[in-house]
């Protein structure tokens, strides 16, 4: 590990404060694109921890993990190193929806960040507490970030600060009548930093999350719960990984009952949630067990995943459970839980609050609006997961070391990674509960399943300096067997006898003349894998690099193809509204021909582009219409830097 001495204390391009999961991908990004980079977090023992649940990925947040390994990111390959179930969600579903997710060691993969980060050049490290930014007046008029001071009274100078505080700015937690400060069980909250961002005129706002509680294993009948393995063929989440860890695990499956509830409520009166104790807005999609009793009265049981935290250790999380109540009172009502009557409490779950940043003050790089070269990541910007946390961590970390360079920032599109529907959320309609990502977020979500997140953005990657020239080299080779092998399917024709017994057996009609093989598997009992197998065909298959399944990719190819052209047929319609530049300094509130209500929203997001103002909400198409007759008397297109003169692109 790089550590830092007083001569290094005024030379870092770059400073990453937190080393959770998005300050993990900040530093590693930074520092990978060359900016000499300093990590300061409060305990060099918790970097890359996982707060929450022992794992990685999901439905929408897996995708975002493969696009965050595709970019050359930490979070996939540390996944697939230190994972001890992987499952593949949605696979009933289409593919657009399906969605890698893994159960993880906590402990191993906290350690396996920790040495990515430390075999990185250009990282250097700080345990110690950030409590202020540093600014100086900037030529624009706006301070300029220079650095930080810490609670040690050490300065730091550098170029750009990227934050990624996590739960800790002022985080409290509640258990019953019980509250503390802290940022996580066991770890103190950070202080001060809220405080000089106030200063410097920056909207704070107040959120809240939860957490289950974790028992002993040993005290678990399991066989009184549903075993829930892994998949037999597991998928990983990185392009490169070329082996799965061998050694695995089950989770186990039960559920609440009339009684569970029953406690729960008597517990009620104690509880900070419905006492009013806890002021900021907790995650409608994942509530805790008290709030889920409370507004579904009518639900006689809910799920409970029993998750094991790791192969060398007997904690286990119990994932639905969420929950604020007294001690007293969880242990109780689990204790009416089949499989759990006789459990052992090694820690009770918490309600946590923490101070956040409303996104409408940062701009789609995640540098802030009102700080020159400071940036956001993570829970700070309203979001809550790893997952989210992480991608925009890797932003961040990206944006920092292009501006270093004097180039223009990464900004994704919403047709060209989840990553880049995560952030025009944020930034576009900002929010004021814990935002997670869903699939049903993305509208161009066939663009972007999981499989093809290398070849959106692996060539991306390694332009930027991220990508490795191994990782450009496979996704060349991956492009090339796949076409080759669609070029085989459309060329080669069976006959009725190779074929009708399979058809016949899945429930599909058969064949009267030979019939090619990229038409047959458009059919949907029909999977390319089967039917080469049952035609003898497995030859026209060409092998994928790594542990992906050509037949699979050739298959969804093949099927989503009509589908496929549509969708990129609306992405073009839709960044027809994107070249429309809004020019810095435009007076929204002047504008007389949008509503009120536009006027307030635009006015407060100042959004960067017609395409980002239309999707604001309170903006109507109304709304759009009129700013661009507007726009276009100004006649800057996006993009490209060119003068106010200059027409909009065709």
């Amino acid at each position: 590990m790089a550590c830092v001495n007083d001569s290094m204390k005024a030379s870092f391009d770059v400073i990453v404060v937190g080393g959770g999961h998005a300050g993990a991908e900040a530093a590693h990004a930074a520092a990978r694109m060359g900016a000499r980079t300093l990590l300061v977090t409060m305990s060099l023992q918790a970097i890359g921890q996982m707060s929450c649940n022992p794992a990685i990925g999901g439905i929408g947040k897996g995708q975002i993990v493969r696009e965050i390994d595709a970019l050359g990111g930490l979070m996939g390959r540390v996944a697939d190193r230190t994972g001890i179930q992987f499952k593949m969600l949605n696979r009933r579903k289409g593919p657009a929806v399906w969605s890698p997710r893994c159960q993880s060691d906590r402990m191993a993969y906290a350690a396996a960040v920790r040495q990515e980060l430390e075999a990185q050049p250009n990282l250097f490290f700080r345990q110690d507490m950030a409590t202020d930014v540093l600014t100086e007046p900037g030529p624009d008029g706006r301070p300029w970030v220079v650095g930080i001071r810490t609670q040690t009274d050490q300065t730091f100078r550098a170029s750009y600060v990227i934050l990624t505080s996590g739960t800790f700015l002022n985080g409290t937690i509640h258990i019953g009548r019980k509250t503390y400060g802290g940022g996580r069980a066991g770890e103190r909250a950070a202080v001060g930093l809220s405080a000089s961002l106030e200063a410097l005129g920056f909207e704070i706002g107040r959120l809240k999350t939860g957490t289950p509680p974790r028992l002993d294993g040993r005290t678990i009948d399991t066989s009184a719960c549903d075993e829930q393995p892994g998949d037999d063929t597991p998928r990983p989440f990185s392009f490169m990984t070329e082996a799965l860890p061998e050694r695995t695990v089950s989770c186990w499956l039960t559920y609440t009952n009339d009684r569970v509830h029953e406690l729960l409520r008597e517990g009620f009166a104690e509880s900070p949630m419905f006492a009013g104790r806890i002021q900021g807005r907790g995650p409608r999609y994942c509530p805790s067990i008290e709030d889920k009793i409370d507004r579904f009265a009518g639900k006689d049981r809910h799920q409970l995943f029993l998750e094991p935290e790791g192969l060398d250790t007997y904690e286990v999380y119990v994932n639905g459970f969420s929950t604020s109540l007294p001690e007293a009172t969880q242990l109780a009502a689990l204790r009416q839980v089949a499989g759990l009557e006789n459990v052992h409490l090694l820690r009770p779950g918490y309600a946590i609050e923490y101070d956040y940043f409303p996104p409408h003050q940062v701009r789609y790089s995640l540098e802030t609006k009102r700080v020159a070269g400071l940036f956001f990541a993570g829970q700070i910007n309203g979001t809550t997961g790893y997952e989210e946390a992480a991608a925009q961590g890797l932003m961040a970390g990206i944006n920092a070391a292009l501006k270093l360079r004097n180039d223009e920032p990464l900004v994704l599109g919403r047709d060209q990674a989840y990553i880049g529907v995560l952030i025009d959320d944020l930034v576009a309609k900002g929010t004021d509960e814990p935002y997670r990502m869903f699939t049903s977020r993305a509208e161009h979500r066939l663009l972007l399943r999981q499989d093809t997140a290398d070849q959106r953005l692996t060539r991306l990657g390694h332009e930027l300096g991220l990508a490795t020239d191994e990782r450009r080299t496979r996704l060349d080779a991956k492009e090339a067997a796949l076409a080759e092998t669609i070029d085989r399917l459309h060329a080669t024709a069976v006959t009725p006898e190779q074929v009708n017994g399979y058809l016949e057996a899945v429930g599909t009609a058969p064949i009267t003349e030979p019939t090619r093989l990229n038409r047959l598997v458009l059919r949907p009992e029909v999977t390319l894998a089967d039917l080469l197998d049952a035609t003898g065909r497995r030859d026209l298959a060409v092998p994928l690099p790594g542990l992906e399944p050509v037949e699979e990719l050739a298959e969804t190819a093949l099927t989503y193809a009509g589908y496929l052209e549509r969708e990129r047929e609306m992405v073009a319609q839709m960044q027809s509204l994107e070249r429309y530049r809004v020019p810095d300094g435009f007076d929204f509130a002047a504008v007389q021909a949008i509503t009120l209500e536009a006027r307030e929203k635009l006015q407060q997001i100042r959004p960067d582009t017609l395409g980002q103002a239309s999707r604001i909400s309170g903006v109507s198409p109304a709304d759009v219409s009129a700013l661009m007759v507007l726009l276009k008397k100004h006649r800057q297109p996006a993009g490209d830097g060119a003068s106010a003169e200059a027409e909009p692109a065709a």
